[in-house]
């Protein structure tokens, strides 16, 4: 699928083009990987209509979402949003699969999953799948049944369960160099407030949800002073603008 490009300059984007234009593990520092997130919002702020990203979303940004996970070593997710989203193997497409192993990636990235009870789906076929490789990191006690997916347990007291944290274990423990966050908000506001979230890819799709009770992108605490960022691109499709932002 292309994109029009608004910023930096006309023209247009092609999504399969975008593993390679990103060359995200490239931009790892020493100690961690290199983390951008994904995240999508109606035009009033809203990440979720009935507690689901899905409804607010398009074509053109389904497609966004899956060729940035194209792009990266690991997948992030909270096990709140692993559970409303049903996760499933990470890349399904078997072209997909093989343009990562033609870049030098494993055929599907490893995804690693926050969870503060471990009470997760484990119906899902991201654990019922022998393809899925998956990191939990978690306070909680207690054991993970054996799965068919190839299951990593990481446990740490709960002060230590920070995105620093976990970051530096996925670098160190499974060599990861770039990550994608998909969310949920409070996922995306640990990196926040830790300092860690390298860029945001945003969609602003044009649809208002109103009030109620569905969160922003975002659970961060307030910071001292803004965290500014640096608009790299603006592409548009359809009346839905994507942004991405370092």
């Amino acid at each position: 699928m292309r994109l029009r490009r608004a910023l930096p300059e006309p023209g247009e984007l092609d999504l399969d083009d975008l593993p390679m234009l990103l060359d995200l593990a490239g931009r790892a520092p020493a100690e961690r990987p290199y983390v951008v997130a994904n995240m999508v919002a109606t035009m009033d702020g809203r990440a979720a209509i009935g507690g689901r990203s899905g409804p607010i979303g398009d074509e053109a940004d389904r497609e966004l979402f899956l060729a940035l996970r194209t792009a990266v070593d690991c997948v992030l997710v909270g096990a709140g949003t692993m559970r409303v989203e049903r996760y499933g193997r990470v890349v399904r497409d078997p072209a997909r699969r093989a343009r990562r192993e033609a870049a030098g990636l494993a055929a599907d990235p490893l995804c690693a999953i926050v969870s503060g009870r471990l009470d997760l789906p484990l119906d899902t076929s991201l654990f019922t799948d022998p393809a899925s490789r998956v990191a939990l990191y978690t306070a909680a006690p207690g054991p993970v049944p054996p799965q068919a997916a190839e299951v990593t347990l990481h446990r740490f007291p709960r002060a230590e369960l920070t995105m620093s944290r976990i970051l530096r274990s996925l670098r160190a423990d499974h060599g990861v160099r770039s990550v994608l966050c998909e969310g949920g908000p409070t996922v995306l506001g640990g990196l926040i407030a830790d300092g860690v979230l390298d860029e945001l890819f945003l969609t602003v799709a044009p649809k208002l949800a109103g009030g109620g009770v569905d969160p922003a992108i975002t659970t961060a605490p307030s910071l001292p002073e803004p965290d500014e960022r640096r608009l790299i691109w603006l592409l548009e499709q359809g009346g839905t603008l994507f942004l991405r932002y370092a």
